[in-house]
């Protein structure tokens, strides 16, 4: 996509990324650059400069998923009253011309995006942030639902053992995350359950971006052989959790490092249904790893001992106690998701075709990696690490300021101003170093209790229509 005037798009983008403080003399201000968008907008073809051109129809987008009010309607009126603020002629209130121009959008230009700001805020993060002077990936996934429309449902079909017009699409996701800055580097989409649709192949479609020496801290799903093999195979490191479904541990055998912790040798499993038979004869006898069992003391804790695997071996450059702590570091890709699912509101989407879907959760990744990137930027201003910061509050006083970072908030010092009191509220929202809480999954407020839809609804509103008629 060629723009019919440079400074429109310059103007634009100016606008994008002003908006989440990638201007002015601030550190991190080269994540989202005009190479990037400009980049991102080669996959967009055949698009005139008018109203909702892709970068205006972008930022609208991400004003509508961090808006509480998700509407179309909303994200209209909240472009009206921007263009109105800026002495332009105000356009349509209708959603029509907004809808068609996301539709027009690929999926390419917004994926390209999200995942140039996330891996793009990755590298340059600072090396005190690192582990070990490694880069550390979180792997999780998770679901979402969707609208129940006959296009959802053929691409992403709801759960089996639900009636028809009873249950809803749902989708899984899988997210490779980092976590020093905790940006989402990229992201899977698969159905909810069939062959090859679970988070294992998910992880293996998306792990391209691993580079030799980095590390994937994962749950117990990815510690099966074949897994293990191929990270090996790339120079990727492991942090998991045993399947005790698949394997046990056996602390008497192997090379002993210390108490209950040893180097082992896994044999190559008799059968590997994801391969053929030629793929498998070629995969080497067996694998080693290391096995290490942490002691759970705190009282409240489930569980008691964690079996934790790796491809980590040397005993002196990452100690029993260095595995323990990495390992419960993981739970940072739970908080992480759950940022997107519930501060972010992405947990019921409201797009009606698979596409459309899709883009919402790109929009939706996009906008939380600018907002880790506000987040990193105040961490460095204020020498703190970006997951101390609490996201929700970012995320809310980012909304706050965005009335001034809209209309330019001035110029020169004025703006480095705004930006730098935006920065200060952000790190003085700090989240509360509380490794040892736990607390019971019980709610206490009562909401309205309504009987449960056990029958398709058009069923039940003939059956009402009926009954008023009757009258």
């Amino acid at each position: 996509m060629r723009p019919t005037h440079p400074r429109s798009f310059r103007a634009q983008a100016d606008l994008l990324r002003r908006q989440f403080l990638q201007d002015g003399g601030l550190p991190f201000t080269d994540i989202l650059t005009e190479g990037i968008i400009a980049e991102a907008l080669a996959a967009v073809v055949g698009w005139l400069d008018r109203i909702f051109s892709p970068l205006v129809t972008l930022w609208v987008f991400l004003g509508q998923v961090l808006s509480p009010d998700h509407s179309c309607r909303a994200a209209v009126a909240r472009l009206i009253a921007h263009r109105v603020g800026r002495g332009q002629r105000p356009c349509s209130a209708r959603t029509g011309a907004y809808c068609r121009a996301r539709q027009r959008l690929p999926e390419r230009f917004f994926s390209a995006v999200a995942c140039s700001v996330g891996r793009a805020l990755d590298a340059r993060s600072e090396r005190r942030w690192l582990w070990k002077g490694q880069r550390v990936y979180l792997f999780d996934g998770t679901t979402v639902t969707m609208p129940d429309t006959p296009e959802n449902q053929a691409t992403y079909p709801q759960v089996y053992n639900q009636g028809p017009g009873l249950g809803f699409p749902i989708a899984r996701i899988g997210a490779v995350i980092s976590l020093a800055c905790g940006a989402v580097v990229n992201l899977g989409f698969c159905r909810y359950a069939g062959k090859g649709q679970g988070e294992v192949s998910l992880l293996r479609r998306l792990w391209g971006l691993l580079a030799p020496g980095d590390v994937i801290l994962a749950d117990r799903l990815t510690a099966n052989w074949v897994t293990i093999h191929m990270l090996q195979q790339r120079g990727v490191g492991l942090v998991s959790r045993l399947n005790k479904a698949h394997r046990r541990a056996d602390f008497r055998r192997g090379r002993r490092l210390g108490h209950e912790d040893h180097v082992v040798r896994w044999d190559k499993p008799t059968s590997i249904r994801s391969l053929d038979r030629a793929a498998y004869h070629a995969l080497q006898d067996s694998i080693t790893v290391r096995e290490t069992r942490v002691r759970v003391t705190q009282p409240g804790f489930r569980t008691k001992s964690v079996v934790v695997v790796t491809t980590l071996l040397d005993p002196r450059q990452t100690t029993k106690e260095d595995l323990a702590t990495l390992y419960r570091a993981r739970w940072n890709a739970e908080l992480d998701l759950r940022s997107i699912k519930s501060a972010m509101q992405m947990r019921e989407l409201r797009s009606k075709t698979p596409e459309m879907v899709r883009k919402e959760v790109w929009a939706h990744v996009l906008a939380y990696n600018l907002i880790r990137t506000v987040m990193t930027q105040a961490a460095a201003t204020h020498g703190v690490e970006p997951r101390s910061i609490s996201f929700t509050a970012a995320m809310q006083t980012l909304a706050a300021f965005q009335p001034l970072l809209a209309h330019g908030a001035g110029g020169g010092a004025d703006r480095l101003r705004v930006y730098r009191d935006l920065l200060g509220a952000i790190a003085a929202h700090r989240v509360g170093d509380r490794p040892d809480r736990y607390e019971p999954r019980l709610k206490k407020r009562r909401r309205n209790h309504y009987d449960w839809l056990t029958r398709p609804r058009a069923e039940i509103k003939r059956e009402m229509a009926k009954r008023r008629t009757e009258k």
